[in-house]
């Protein structure tokens, strides 16, 4: 171990598959500002565990028999309260996790710790053992009556699907080729940006807008396959798959065009899905993989390649396409904003490849501009959206926009 690491908190990570590991030691390094370092089992102080992995039970226990004087750190969507754990909601926010990692320290050094309202909580009795007999009881009640909705949504099989991480070799037919630009060309480089408002990118992000202003389930109506969102689950359904949605994301919508856009409110009730559950989507995946194939390694026209940019928060790359280097450009824009050019350089790696992350994490709201010399020291507040809402009907004749 490097004597640099000696004074920071050790952690051990269970219940995570490969990509989410090295998803974690990064958000540790980054957006965690280096408080904890992960080493294996033998030498870590704190042990932090994803609960809502299928045998969270069985790691917890015996965590406990083997080190029960270590804190144990509990990552779940459920709100979990095991006497002697800390937990943190997923997906995780960078001061949750701060203050969990602090926490689990105190108590390593035999301080008293506060309960904090929020995500991070502790009992203040570590010892003591948690009741895990009544609460697996409860969960197979649980279970059991919410069986058809279990079913139901472990048909969502595109939702839940995985990260995929691309190599180089394979992006380039994943992501789509730009005719008449030379990458390798630095002035054909700064030209090479695309207008989100002129693809199905932007109609998307118009359309799921609306229907979360509105909190109504709407139906996006292109003359191309039908589009549902709902807004409550942050779900997005579409009558077609992956290949066909790459093709139709690369082709520009001319106003006026027989694909005319327009929405409409269903009911969920009364739509029928046929057999296709498994067209169900997160939004923030589909709408990252979407953008990725519309820039086809262009920028957005919204961003001056000439100013820095920056990272608002780290992306879940648990759950979205992981294109090459994207974890790296990720871990630069989080130490603080640089050029799109410079995070090339920086990197040595091919500028399209900066350009998609960028584009895909300005689509996510992830990504924001230093407009100006004393925007790029730190890091600006996030805007409030305006509370006015205009008429639908209105707003349905103007679905071109972000």
């Amino acid at each position: 171990m490097k004597s640099k690491d000696k004074k920071l908190i050790q952690v051990a990570l269970y219940g995570m598959d490969e990509r989410t590991y090295k998803t974690m030691e990064m958000f540790l390094k980054g957006p965690c500002k280096g408080i904890a370092v992960v080493v294996d089992e033998q030498n870590a102080e704190i042990d932090l565990i994803d609960a809502d992995y299928i045998k969270a039970r069985d790691v917890l226990d015996e965590r406990q028999s083997q080190t029960p004087e270590r804190p144990i750190i509990l990552l779940s969507l459920q709100e979990l309260s095991l006497s002697g754990t800390i937990y943190v909601k997923k997906p995780v926010q960078s001061p949750d996790l701060i203050t969990a990692l602090k926490q689990g320290n105190e108590i390593l050094h035999g301080g008293k710790v506060k309960k904090r309202a929020g995500s991070a909580k502790q009992d203040a009795e570590p010892k003591v053992e948690p009741k895990l007999e009544d609460k697996t009881e409860s969960t197979v009640e649980e279970g059991e009556a919410d069986k058809k909705e279990l079913y139901k949504e472990q048909q969502k099989t595109r939702k839940h699907r995985t990260a995929r991480d691309l190599t180089e070799v394979g992006f380039s037919s994943y992501m789509g080729h730009v005719d008449g630009v030379d990458f390798s060309d630095p002035e054909q480089v700064l030209l090479a940006s695309y207008n989100p408002k002129n693809h199905f990118l932007g109609y998307v992000k118009t359309a799921i807008k609306v229907a979360k202003e509105k909190s109504r389930i709407l139906q996006l109506n292109s003359g191309w396959k039908s589009l549902v969102i709902f807004p409550h689950s942050n779900e997005i359904w579409l009558d077609a798959g992956d290949k066909q949605l790459r093709i139709y994301a690369g082709l520009e919508i001319k106003k006026n065009s027989k694909n005319s856009m327009s929405l409409s409110p269903i009911d969920q009730d009364a739509f029928n899905f046929g057999e296709k559950m498994e067209n169900f989507d997160d939004i923030d995946a589909f709408i990252w993989k979407l953008a990725i194939w519309t820039s086809k390694g262009q920028y957005p026209v919204s961003i001056d390649i000439n100013r820095p940019v920056y990272l608002k928060q780290w992306p879940n790359f648990t759950r979205l396409v992981v294109t090459p280097h994207a974890m790296r450009i990720a871990a630069l824009l989080i130490d603080g904003p640089r050029t799109a050019m410079n995070l090339a350089d920086a990197l040595n790696i091919k500028p399209q490849y900066v350009f998609v992350f960028i584009s895909a994490a300005k689509t996510l709201g992830l990504l924001g501009q230093a407009k100006r010399n004393a925007d790029i020291l730190t890091v600006p507040p996030e805007v409030k959206p305006s509370k006015s809402k205009g008429i639908l009907s209105r707003i349905l004749g103007r679905l071109r926009g972000e």
